[in-house]
């Protein structure tokens, strides 16, 4: 079932991204040496590797920093979701050498496919705006948390909150009515000063 909505969930973007993605393509190989797109090995559900995949926006041009800054460089990663690598909502994708210093615990992110975006991926870009962005034990918590809590509820939750993001880059996971920045502390499984997940409702408040 969770299969068949990221199926659905890429097919729509698709009808998207796709004429965007092949504009970017002709940019890229117009503008630059080399190739368009890059292949990272990652480590995916019940430790498999694979090949994540991403424009080419590692130069310094016009054109790699919007690709950067806007997230458009990981359009083709909903191919990953296509050939079952990946999920929509997911934690992150971990390198294999991350993997190999990994705990038994920590090890427990990969029960479930790497997402495009996540609870994690969503606090970093909170965070990102801050002095003190996520370190690797605050990112394997809530990866952790996800892991332990997901449901669809709160891949719908996530999924709205990623669109939010998306449509209101200042507007962070907790953004909403009565959530603004001078609204107090926000609701939800964010993190604690000691790196894990506030909150431990199998739900985040809604």
């Amino acid at each position: 079932m969770r299969r068949a909505g990221d199926l659905a969930v890429a097919a729509l973007a698709a009808i998207v991204a796709l004429p965007l993605a092949l504009l970017i393509a002709v940019l890229l190989r117009c503008t630059a040496d080399g190739p368009v797109l890059r292949r990272q090995t990652r480590v995916g559900r019940h430790g498999r590797e694979f090949l994540l995949l991403r424009f080419r926006a590692d130069g310094d041009g016009r054109l790699a920093a919007l690709l950067r800054r806007t997230g458009l460089n990981e359009l083709p990663r909903l191919w990953n979701v296509v050939r079952g690598e990946m999920g929509v909502v997911g934690p992150r994708p971990v390198r294999p050498d991350q993997v190999s210093r990994c705990s038994g615990r920590e090890r427990g992110r990969l029960a479930v496919r790497p997402g495009l975006t996540g609870w994690a991926q969503l606090q970093a870009v909170s965070r990102s705006r801050t002095p003190r962005p996520l370190g690797r034990p605050e990112w394997t918590e809530l990866d952790l948390w996800y892991v332990e809590h997901r449901s669809l509820r709160l891949d719908l939750r996530i999924l709205g909150l990623t669109v939010l993001a998306l449509l209101r880059p200042d507007a962070g996971p907790d953004a909403g009515p009565g959530n603004g920045p001078d609204a107090g502390p926000a609701s939800g499984p964010g993190v604690s000063d000691a790196g894990r997940p506030r909150g431990a409702d199998p739900e985040p408040p809604g």
